[in-house]
């Protein structure tokens, strides 16, 4: 159980590490994101492009829907983005980039989930401006994603079906490192713009809202479990060593060193040990698991992702647990009372 208890603090670390690197290292790797008050031409995408230190800008469009399938029905955003971007990309379970399709609608994984809708399926789309329209769409893929709940259709597709002409409601942009706080500011004083989102300030605002909480608890699971390994390591060393005291006395009076009789005592407890980390990376696995289906929600979700570390650190404090309370029984190991051996009638 302490060796299980140890996993849970180290995985949950690894698997927020592990979703913004997907997130935001291989999804979305967009320095800036500009969002316009109202949807505009796709000719501002040009004025964005030519600011100083733009390397690369990709226009989106971004709607308001209310996805429903047969009974079942959800309400998010269909975001509209180029097929083959390099600012936006979206993935598949395996994390291999997915083009996006001409016709047709990609939901993430999550999103397919809660309206029971596979490939092939029509989708019906009722949009939320405008002159709302409703629509139908085939669902041809699903993407993997860990934050939020969206659905990704080709931006030139959706503005078809809106009937809208190249209308964009917002643009990514990859900005020279030298540039980006000169750009930022310039972005912020235009006109139409609503708001402007850092990539970083992005991800150092996941780590203080999600990150902080989850990793407050992987200190506290940490330290529990460590507190539990020594624990009943310890008790368990002291209440072999009270019920065999006796025992150990007579092998010191028979003649056996010190070091042979630690070696029957604390060989035996090594060997449990030894025994149980295995069972304990077992039970580990699953309480982690358990914990990564139950963090499933709307805002988040957290992968199951389980590194050589996360195992080696929770064996490790069981050994040294182990070898910690090993020398504290050596200790008193000195102080058997042989005399009183001698004495019994037996």
């Amino acid at each position: 159980m302490a060796c299980g208890t140890m996993m849970t603090g180290g995985f949950q670390e690894g698997a927020i590490n592990h979703m913004v690197e997907v997130q935001f290292g291989m999804s979305r790797t967009g320095d800036l994101t500009v969002i316009y008050t109202e949807p505009t031409s796709a000719r501002s995408l040009y004025s964005l492009q030519s600011l100083q230190g733009v390397e690369h800008a990709e226009a989106f469009r971004y709607v308001p829907v209310n996805l429903r399938f047969e009974h079942r029905s959800y309400r998010t955003a269909v975001s509209g983005i180029p097929p083959r971007g390099e600012l936006m990309r979206l993935l598949d379970a395996n994390l291999t980039i997915i083009d996006v399709p001409e016709h047709g609608v990609i939901l993430t994984d999550y999103l397919a989930e809660l309206l029971q809708i596979r490939p092939g399926d029509m989708l019906t789309l009722e949009v939320l401006e405008g002159q709302r329209p409703t629509v139908q769409v085939p669902v041809v893929g699903t993407a993997k994603e860990y934050l939020g709940v969206s659905a990704y259709m080709q931006r030139s597709s959706l503005n078809r079906l809106l009937k809208e002409g190249e209308a964009i409601t917002g643009a990514w942009l990859s900005v020279d490192d030298r540039y980006q706080k000169e750009v930022y500011a310039e972005l912020k004083g235009m006109p139409r713009i609503a708001g402007v989102v850092e990539q970083k300030s992005a991800i150092r605002a996941f780590y203080d809202t999600i990150a902080e909480s989850v990793l407050f608890f992987t200190f506290i699971s940490t330290l529990l479990g460590g507190s539990i390994a020594f624990g009943v390591i310890y008790n368990s060393m002291r209440i072999a060593l009270s019920e065999r005291n006796r025992e150990l006395a007579s092998l010191r009076v028979l003649g056996f060193q010190r070091g042979e009789v630690a070696y029957i005592l604390l060989g035996e407890l090594a060997l449990l040990t030894l025994v149980a980390i295995p069972l304990g990376l077992l039970l580990g696995y699953g309480l982690c698991a358990f914990m990564a289906f139950q963090f499933d929600t709307d805002l988040y979700r957290i992968p199951l992702v389980l590194g050589i570390n996360v195992y080696a650190f929770a064996a490790l404090v069981v050994i040294a647990s182990s070898i910690i309370s090993a020398i504290m029984i050596w200790r008193n190991l000195a102080h058997l009372d042989m005399v009183a051996v001698l004495k019994t009638k037996e």
